[in-house]
C-alpha cells in the first residue's frame, strides 16, 4: 500500500526545507528567501533560492527546483520511501507498516545480496592475506609498518595472482553469474569469460558510514597498472558519496576530520591515533562528499600530499567544502611529501602541531597565488594586490571582510587603508557574471516562448499574492493553462487559492518524476522586474489579458467543424475578453 496523503504532507510540514537544505548548503537570508550556492552545478555567485514561504527551492542558473523531498531524492540519491523514512524519523513521526511494490522489493532485495556477497568477499580476501598465497601483500603491508591489531580492524586482505580465484570460491558457495556482475567484483570478457576484477592485489575493504561493506580498493604488487583499482559503481556502491574510514571518524570525537588523497594515509593515521582522518575513493572532493562531512564536523583539514598535485586537489577542494558551510584549513607536511611519510619521520606529536598550525583556507589561496606573479618587479607586485582585493570582494560580511584585510595587510607588509581602497575598487567595478554549467550536461534552455512565460509569471504572483486570484477569478480559467503540466499545476493551485490554504510544496508532492518536480518548482519562481505598483499592474493586466486570449484561441482552433455550441461559446469568450484590456488589477 502506498502511505496515505494526510501522513506524506504531515511530514513534509514538520520538516521546514530551511531547516534541512541548510544542513547541506551554507544559506544566507536575503529578503524573504535564503540564497546559496548551488549543490547541483558548479557555480561561484549563489543563485539557489530556498523559499520558507512556498517551502521550495530553486536554483536560477541550473533550474533545479522542488521541495524538500525532492532535495533529498537528488541530493542523497535516495528512493521516495527512503526519503519518507528518514525525514518521519528526523520529526518523530512513527511511519505505519507498508507493503512494497515488487519492483521496491527486487531492489531491495538486490542490495541486501549484495551487501551478503561483499561480505562473503571480504573474509576471503581477510583469509588469503594470512594464507601462503598472500605472503606478498602481508610483507608489503608489514613494510609499511602496519601493526597486526591495524590490519585486523581495517579488514586488509588479499587477492592472489589467479585471475579466476574469487569466482571459483564464489560459485562453490552457489553464487550465480547474475549477482556477480552486479556485485563489481568480477570483470567480463567474450573471450574469457567473467573473471576477477581484483588479483595479485593488496585489498582494501570499503565500509558506508554504518560499517558494511559496499566496495573494495586494490593496491597492485609489483609493477602493474593501474596501481590502485576501486569497484565500479553499483546499487550499493557510489565513490562520490562515500568517504573512506568515515564510519570511524564520525564517532572521533575531534573538533575537525582530516581530509586525506588515499588508504594508505587514512591507515597510517589511525594507527598514530588520528581516527578522525578521512579520504575520498578515487576520486576529487564532491559537493555530496561535503555534504556527507557536515553532518559530523564543522571544521575540515585538508591534508593533501604536499606535491604540486596535492596542492590543486587542496585548491580545487576549498571552495566546495566552504560552500557546504565547513570551515576549510590547509595542513603543510614539508618536508615531507605525505602524513605517513611524515609521521614515520617526526612522529604523533609534530603532526599534532602541524594539524594545530594549519592554515586558514584564503590565506593559503592568498599564497598560491603569489607563485603566479614576480614580485620583486613593481607591475607583478601590483597585479598580486590587485587579484588579492578581487578576492577580498568576495566576503560578504564587512567584519570578516575588514579581518581579512588585515590579516593579508600584516602578511605582506602593506598598509591596511591601501588594500582597503584597492578592495573598495574592485568592488566599486561590479561582480563579473559567471557562467553556470547546464545541469547534467544538458544545453541551457533558449528564450522561452511568450504564452508559457506568461502562464509561470501568473502562476508565481497567485502563489506569491494569493488575494490576487479574487480579482481574476471568472475571468481566466485552468483550461487556458494549455501545456499538460501548466494545466495540472493551475487545477492543484486554483483549488488550493478556492480553499484559501495555498501551500507550493504540496503541489510539487502531486509529481512522482524528478522532472516534472523540477518544472512545476520553475513555474513558481518565474520573474519580470517592474520598477512602480503602476508598472506591476499593467504588467498583471497584459499576462492575464495574453493567457486567456491564447486560451480561446487554442479551444477553437481543437473544435470540430459540426461543433456549432463550441464554436458559439468561443465568440461569447471573445466578447468577454474585450473586458480584461481595461481590468483593474490591485497588488496590494
Amino acid at each position: 500500500m502506498l502511505y496515505p496523503e494526510e501522513l506524506v504532507e504531515e511530514i513534509r510540514a514538520r520538516n521546514d526545507i530551511v531547516d534541512v537544505v541548510s544542513g547541506y548548503v551554507k544559506l544566507q537570508r536575503k529578503g524573504s528567501s535564503y540564497f546559496g550556492l548551488c549543490p547541483f552545478h558548479n557555480e561561484k555567485s549563489p543563485s539557489f533560492s530556498v523559499s520558507p514561504g512556498k517551502q521550495m527551492y530553486y536554483c536560477f542558473g541550473c533550474g533545479a527546483g522542488g521541495n524538500v523531498f525532492t532535495f533529498l531524492m537528488e541530493y542523497e540519491n535516495y528512493t521516495f520511501p527512503e526519503v519518507l523514512k528518514t525525514l518521519a524519523d528526523r520529526a518523530g513521526i512513527a511511519l505505519p507498516e507498508r507493503e512494497y511494490s515488487q519492483e521496491e522489493k527486487k531492489q531491495q532485495d538486490l542490495k541486501s545480496r549484495l551487501l551478503e556477497l561483499n561480505k562473503m568477499a571480504a573474509r576471503y580476501f581477510y583469509y588469503q592475506l594470512r594464507s601462503e598465497n598472500g605472503r606478498q601483500g602481508l610483507e608489503y603491508l608489514k613494510s609499511r609498518q602496519l601493526s597486526d591489531e591495524t590490519i585486523k580492524s581495517f579488514g586488509l586482505g588479499f587477492a592472489n595472482k589467479y585471475s579466476n580465484d574469487l569466482y571459483n570460491y564464489m560459485k562453490k558457495q552457489g553464487i550465480g553469474d547474475e549477482l556477480l556482475r552486479e556485485s563489481g567484483l568480477m570483470n567480463v570478457d567474450e573471450a574469457k569469460g567473467m573473471y576477477d576484477k581484483f588479483w595479485n592485489r593488496v585489498i582494501f575493504p570499503i565500509m558506508d558510514v554504518n560499517s558494511r561493506v559496499i566496495g573494495f580498493g586494490g593496491r597492485v604488487m609489483g609493477d602493474g597498472k593501474p596501481k590502485y583499482l576501486n569497484s565500479p559503481e553499483t546499487p550499493i556502491f557510489d565513490k562520490s558519496r562515500n568517504l573512506y574510514g568515515l564510519n570511524v571518524a564520525r564517532t572521533s570525537r575531534k573538533k575537525n576530520i582530516l581530509v586525506c588523497e588515499g588508504y594508505m594515509d587514512v591507515i597510517s593515521l589511525h594507527q598514530a591515533g588520528f581516527r578522525n582522518a578521512v579520504a575520498s575513493l578515487g576520486t576529487a572532493l564532491t559537493t555530496q562528499h561535503a555534504g556527507l562531512l557536515k553532518r559530523y564536523t564543522d571544521e575540515v583539514v585538508l591534508t593533501y600530499d604536499s606535491d604540486d598535485a596535492g596542492t590543486r586537489a587542496a585548491m580545487r577542494a576549498i571552495p566546495i567544502v566552504k560552500a557546504a558551510g565547513l570551515s576549510a584549513k590547509v595542513l603543510h607536511m614539508q618536508p615531507y611529501k605525505d602524513p605517513d611519510e611524515f609521521i614515520k619521520a617526526l612522529g604523533a606529536e609534530k603532526f599534532q602541531e602541524r594539524i594545530d598550525k594549519a592554515e586558514n583556507s584564503f590565506m593559503f589561496e592568498i599564497s598560491m597565488l603569489e607563485r603566479e606573479y614576480d614580485m620583486k618587479d613593481p607591475e607583478g607586485k601590483t597585479a598580486f594586490y590587485n587579484g588579492v582585493a578581487a578576492k577580498l570582494v568576495e566576503f560578504e560580511v564587512e567584519l570578516e571582510r575588514e579581518n581579512y584585510i588585515e590579516a593579508v595587510a600584516e602578511r605582506y607588509h602593506i598598509a591596511f587603508d591601501s588594500l582597503r581602497k584597492l578592495v573598495n575598487r574592485a568592488a566599486m567595478k561590479g561582480a563579473v557574471p559567471v557562467r553556470t554549467e547546464p545541469r547534467r550536461g544538458k544545453k541551457a534552455a533558449g528564450k522561452e516562448e511568450g504564452i508559457k512565460k506568461s502562464q509561470k509569471l501568473l502562476l508565481t504572483w497567485l502563489i506569491e499574492k494569493p488575494k490576487l486570484y479574487g480579482q481574476i477569478k471568472g475571468r481566466i480559467s485552468t483550461e487556458d493553462f494549455t501545456e499538460g503540466l501548466y494545466y495540472e499545476t493551475a487545477e492543484l493551485l486554483f483549488a488550493q487559492l478556492e480553499e484559501g490554504s495555498v501551500i507550493p510544496a504540496k503541489i510539487i508532492n502531486h509529481f512522482t518524476e524528478p522532472e516534472q518536480q523540477r518544472e512545476a518548482a520553475a513555474l513558481f519562481n518565474a520573474s519580470l522586474q517592474t520598477d512602480t505598483p503602476a508598472e506591476m499592474e499593467k504588467a498583471l493586466r497584459e499576462t492575464v489579458y495574453r493567457i486567456r486570449n491564447h486560451g480561446i484561441a487554442h479551444r477553437r482552433a481543437m473544435l470540430e467543424p459540426t461543433d456549432i455550441a463550441g464554436l458559439q461559446r468561443s465568440i461569447v469568450e471573445e466578447r468577454e475578453l474585450a473586458e480584461l484590456k481595461n481590468l483593474h488589477i490591485s497588488i496590494e
